[in-house]
């Protein structure tokens, strides 16, 4: 084992991969259907307001997931 763990989540390791990303994906979808109320903290709820202040400003700016990856990656060619 290469990180510290659980001995309790070891047994988990013996699963293939596919079946590890799925438990995770699982994990991930069970924490989303508890977590509605999750706290932030005061810098990211102001930086959110701010983004959404400039988007409803500027609508025509937004740009799509897409978009932004392609940004993103002709930056950095």
């Amino acid at each position: 084992m290469l990180f510290p763990m659980n001995p309790e989540f070891a047994p988990l390791l013996k699963l293939g991969l596919a079946e590890r990303l799925q438990l995770v994906e699982d994990l991930w979808d069970s924490i989303a259907l508890e977590a509605t109320n999750l706290p932030v903290a005061p810098w990211k709820s102001a930086e959110l307001h701010r983004r959404k202040e400039l988007l409803s400003k500027n609508a025509n700016s937004a740009q799509t997931w897409d978009q932004a990856r392609e940004t993103a990656r002709s930056k950095h060619e």
